[in-house]
This record gives C-alpha cells, sequence and structure tokens, in this order.
C-alpha cells in the first residue's frame, strides 16, 4: 500500500501485515499493521519505523513522499522489535538524521544496533523538538508497555502518535476509525481494542489512568490518536481514551466465563449444570474450552466476564496442563476486580480444584469456595449440586459486581 496522508503533509508510510496470525503467542486472526508516519516541514521527520520483513514496504512509501536522505529526525517511541528493526536500513538512506528517543531507549537500541555513528538526542516529558510549522512534545510512559516507551505530541496539530497505546491488531484497506466502522462495525473495532488491551496492555491499568491524568493535566487538546498498531483514531478519540479508562478500571459485564479442559469428559459434564444454575440466576454466561480456543480468546473472554469459574480434571495431583498454563498466563497479566471460582473431577485423589484456588490466591482475586469435585462421572446428586454451585456463584457475582 502506497502511503496515506492522515493530515495536511502528514503521511502514513507504514505497512500491512495480512497474513500474520501469532503475535509472540497472541492470536490476530485480523492481521495486524505496523504504522509509522512522516512529517514533511522544514526539518523532515520519520516518527518511529516498521519491523524489519516490511523494511522495503516502509522504503518505498517514504520514497513515494520524499527522497530518504532529507530526513532530518527519527523519533523512535518504541523499540519492540516490530517497531524498530528497520532502523538500521533507514539509517542507510539517512545518514545524517538524529534519533530522538529516551534513555531507556538508547541503552535498549544499542542491543540490537551498533548506534556509535548514530546522531542521538535523548529526550524526556516536557522536551520539545521544533521541525518547522510544527513542535513535539515528547510524554515518557515507562512500561506501557516497556521501559523505554514514549509517546509524541504535535502542538499544531492536535496530533498524538501513541506508540503501542490504543492501538489494536487490524490489517485493513483503510486506515481510520470511522472508515473501519463503515466498512465492518463498531462491535469489530471495540472487539480489537479489547482484545489488545486484554492480552498486551492489562497488567498495566494503574499506569494507564496515571499517564491520560497526566495528559489532562499538560492540558493537550487531542483530535486524533495515531498508534503504531491498527486503526488511526480521527473520528472521536475521546472514545477510545474514554474506553482505556474504562478497562483500566476493570470494567465488565455482569456476566460468567466457564473456562474449562476435560480429560474423559467428565469436568466437561459438570459444565452444563453450572451454567443452567448461572443463567437461571439472570447471569449471562459463556462456556470457553482451552484445547478448542485459542489462549488469547480465552484471555479475552476471562476479562469481558465480572466472574470466571475455572474446570479442570486432576492429572497427577495437579491442575490439567491446559488449565495451568491458562492460569500462570493470566497471572502475568495482573488481573483485578474479577471473582473466582473451580471446579473438577477426579479419580482416587483430587488435587485440580485445590491448586486453581491457590493460583486465585497469588494473583489476589477473590474467591467463592471451596469449589466443588466429582469422582469419576458425575452422578444424579454431583449435577444437582453443580446446578446450585453455579446459582450461588452468579448471586455472588452480581453482588460484587455492584462495587464497581
Amino acid at each position: 500500500m502506497k502511503a496515506v496522508e492522515i493530515k495536511d503533509s502528514i503521511y502514513w508510510v507504514g505497512a500491512v501485515d495480512w497474513n500474520v496470525r501469532d503475535f509472540h503467542g497472541y492470536e490476530t486472526p485480523r492481521g495486524t499493521t505496523y504504522n509509522n508516519y512522516l512529517l514533511m516541514d522544514d526539518d523532515i521527520t520519520l516518527v518511529d519505523t516498521v519491523k524489519y520483513d516490511f523494511s522495503e514496504e516502509t522504503v518505498k512509501n517514504i520514497s513515494g513522499v520524499v527522497e530518504p536522505s532529507r530526513i532530518k529526525n527519527i523519533v523512535i517511541n518504541h523499540i519492540e522489535n516490530d517497531h524498530v528493526t528497520s532502523l538500521d536500513r533507514i539509517m542507510k538512506l539517512s545518514p545524517g538524521a538524529v534519533i530522538y528517543i529516551t534513555e531507556k531507549g538508547r541503552k535498549g537500541l544499542g542491543r540490537f544496533f551498533d548506534i556509535s555513528k548514530w546522531k542521538m538526542n535523548v529526550v524526556k516529558t516536557g522536551d520539545t523538538l521544533s521541525i518547522g510549522k510544527r513542535t513535539f512534545l515528547f510524554i515518557e510512559t515507562p512500561m506501557l508497555h516497556w521501559p523505554d516507551s514514549m509517546m509524541t505530541y504535535v502542538r499544531e496539530e492536535k496530533l498524538l502518535f501513541s506508540q503501542d497505546g490504543f492501538g489494536q491488531h487490524i490489517a485493513s484497506s483503510v486506515r481510520f476509525d470511522d472508515e473501519y466502522i463503515a466498512c465492518k462495525s463498531t462491535y469489530e473495532l471495540d472487539d480489537a481494542v479489547l482484545d489488545y488491551y486484554a492480552n498486551i496492555l492489562m497488567p498495566f491499568g494503574q499506569i494507564i489512568k496515571g499517564k491520560i491524568s497526566e495528559i489532562q493535566r499538560l492540558g493537550l487538546d487531542i483530535d486524533m490518536i495515531a498508534p503504531d498498531h491498527g486503526i488511526i483514531w480521527r473520528n472521536d478519540p475521546g472514545r477510545v481514551l474514554q474506553k482505556y479508562l474504562d478497562m483500566a478500571d476493570g470494567k465488565a459485564d455482569l456476566s460468567v466465563a466457564i473456562i474449562y479442559d476435560t480429560m474423559w469428559r467428565s469436568t466437561e459434564m459438570m459444565t452444563a449444570p453450572i451454567l443452567q444454575g448461572i443463567k437461571d440466576e439472570g447471569v449471562g454466561c459463556r462456556l470457553i474450552k482451552l484445547r478448542t480456543t485459542h489462549m488469547s480468546a480465552a484471555i479475552k473472554e476471562f476479562w469481558k466476564s465480572r466472574g470466571c469459574l475455572v474446570g479442570s480434571p486432576t492429572l497427577n495431583n495437579l491442575l490439567f496442563p491446559t488449565v495451568a498454563e491458562f492460569l500462570t498466563h493470566l497471572r502475568g497479566l495482573r488481573p483485578k476486580n474479577r471473582i473466582m471460582g473451580a471446579f473438577g473431577s477426579y479419580g482416587w485423589g483430587g488435587g485440580a480444584v485445590k491448586e486453581a484456588y491457590e493460583e486465585f490466591g497469588k494473583m489476589g482475586l477473590e474467591a467463592f469456595g471451596p469449589g466443588i469435585q466429582a469422582l469419576y462421572k458425575p452422578s444424579a446428586d454431583d449435577e444437582k449440586a453443580c446446578y446450585d454451585f453455579g446459582r450461588e456463584f452468579a448471586k455472588k457475582v452480581k453482588e460484587f459486581h455492584k462495587k464497581f
């Protein structure tokens, strides 16, 4: 795809990755983009680069606007591989360019490249750069989601280059939110935002709230947000800011995600009466089997719901491997404001349900326990107990949901 003018003399010069389906373990069924931006001014400036595989594509897009050797400044907001690994290719074409980057970014960049011959200016929050008619304001955003991260605001354009913040993994022939909604739907865009947040940014909710507050304190008027992945927000950028604040506050639906796996179907047989009990208490419910669902999709469904029931058979006195993997992955994302419970089947010795509650404790999540277990195949009495367990859990979820 060729360069796209997003504002007067400001161009998207990135690349669309239609085929990527695994992004460091995170499922990307919609593909993704690697966005970077070229500003034509007295000092021509490039904001970010792209994944190395697409370096020729971004060079071609830049060359369609200006000879790359004329680039005077390169702003690197984030040094993760998908954004910085074509930088050496750009620097060969723009050897006189000065790189603007955070101190931690500079140190990290030295692990990727020989930076000894590159001109670099280290910046911090509040520093500015005039490129002619436009002024950049740099805002450090450490741990959003790497230590080096920053955002760049263009005062005169009311434009925020937000690196990975406010992004989504979407490959599309259109560049803007209103265009995407017109050809797809608001729901699909919102779902991509939630998916991205749940799997990448969930651990950083408090930092996100703090940085949005900082942006508000700085009095930044924003009418466009240009992230490094996915769709550019030009129609209503305030909407995605509010959506991020809601997610950072742990906003969720009044619903339950039943996330489970099964060995000889005994645990799976327990899910039907549990789900019916939840439904009869007037709470929505979704059933997710781990061996038929990608981990990132299960994480998203967990994040959407206020309550989660984890089901696992016992194997060698421990959690079933796929369930253990899910809980380990979830613990790394540091979820908040969710209530948990567990159920499962066992043969001669239990252990899975007990271990699940131990994991909930490590995460600091509220738990409804002690859970419910069935020996070998669930009996009629077990099914009745599962129904009652689901109904009681749903009552607790409704009580818990009122706090938020």
